[in-house]
């Protein structure tokens, strides 16, 4: 088991006071058979007019934020105390039913993981180019649904090179694929994108990783997890090629990344400002 003390702090700046939007925050880690919330604070300068938690769609815990008077400044600090425990991320066996693609899920199930085996993400379909290499890869695996997800894991930092760009949305996942670069929401929205062209069920994840301990601030990750019936929501790490143990802590799960991001919200209409954000990770381990 790793305990892990996040402290996450978010600063937005404007060039002038704005009038915000009521703005949705996805910043409290979730708990789960693989880890589990010790704490959480939340703490916001100014201070909000109104404040209240939720869980989404997703099953995500958000907090609804708004404002009775313009800002020019407002920063947001979160303080998690987590535990992580699953040590052998292979400490599962997979339904016989679902060792090889197709995987056939049952009705009931089916019906569940409907939005995470969409033939398109966010508002576009898969590109003819991912389809491409998800069947390349299934036929290079003979079908075996392990082989291909650590195979896929594996693969995309090899091919990609890394880059790090640190605000705006991920990439369609054929340009990633076709740049072969990108940031890890790339990889992770490419990861998706070609499982769900065979047929599996994926979703992209926001939160940690440990990274090196030793550095004195982190960057917020995303990586994917894929419904492995008998193992229920795994996570695969596209960025590090690596299937995730103890050394993540998921923050929200999302069949659109736009649903997982940890901060949505907008200005009021008919405002004119430029915006300046930094942001600021420090993570601890116990």
């Amino acid at each position: 088991m790793s305990r892990y003390r996040i402290t996450h702090t978010t600063h937005y700046r404007y060039t002038q006071p704005v009038a915000l939007n009521p703005h949705v925050l996805r910043l409290c880690p979730r708990s789960d058979g693989s880890q589990w919330l010790r704490s959480f604070q939340l703490i916001l300068s100014p201070d909000s007019t109104q404040a209240s938690y939720f869980l989404d769609a997703e099953g995500n815990t958000c907090t609804s934020v708004a404002f009775d008077k313009p800002v020019a400044s407002w920063q947001i600090r979160s303080v998690s105390e987590v535990d992580t425990t699953r040590s052998n991320p292979f400490d599962y066996l997979s339904e016989p039913w679902a060792v090889h693609l197709p995987v056939n899920y049952p009705v009931a199930l089916a019906a569940s993981l409907a939005p995470y085996v969409s033939e398109t993400f966010g508002a576009r379909a898969i590109s003819p180019t991912v389809i491409n290499y998800a069947q390349s890869l299934e036929a290079e695996v003979s079908g075996h649904v392990g082989y291909f997800l650590t195979q896929l894991t594996q693969r995309i930092p090899e091919m990609c090179a890394y880059q790090q760009r640190l605000e705006g949305d991920p990439y369609p996942p054929g340009m990633t694929l076709q740049k072969k670069s990108g940031t890890c929401r790339d990889y992770a929205v490419l990861f998706v994108a070609v499982c769900r062209a065979v047929g599996l069920a994926a979703r992209f994840v926001s939160g940690y990783q440990e990274g090196d301990l030793e550095t004195a601030t982190h960057d917020l990750h995303a990586w994917a997890e894929v419904y492995v019936p008998g193992g229920g929501w795994r996570g695969f790490d596209p960025t590090l090629g690596l299937v995730v143990a103890d050394a993540h802590i998921a923050i929200a799960a999302a069949a659109n990344y736009q649903q997982a991001a940890p901060v949505t919200g907008q200005l009021k209409a008919g405002q004119s400002v430029e915006t300046h954000l930094d942001s600021d990770i420090k993570l601890e381990k116990s």
